[in-house]
């Protein structure tokens, strides 16, 4: 992995032990390109059941944002949430 990702990974894992006590309600926000099979890769990061996912789609309509609320368990859950976005090509994480 790139050392500046697992900087910023390390950097997040630290403000996370020190901002919630867990296990704590997280709130993830993306943007992706306004792609169906991009934002159903978005939706399915997260579990319909346990998590809220509202989406919206930018005033010219090239980008849809996502914000996904979930209870995570500790910050590595967090992380791996997060690592597992990073597969999906022109998503922006928040």
């Amino acid at each position: 992995m790139d050392k500046n990702l697992e900087a910023k990974y390390e950097k997040l894992r630290e403000q996370l032990q020190e901002l919630e006590s867990w296990p704590s309600v997280y709130m993830f926000k993306f943007i992706v390109p306004a792609d169906n099979q991009k934002v159903a890769q978005v939706e399915a990061l997260f579990d319909t059941e346990e998590s809220e996912v509202t989406m919206r789609t930018s005033k010219n309509g090239n980008f849809v944002a996502v914000t996904a609320k979930e209870l995570m368990v500790n910050p590595e859950a967090v992380i791996a949430r997060y690592k597992d976005a990073e597969g999906i090509e022109g998503l922006m994480s928040l």
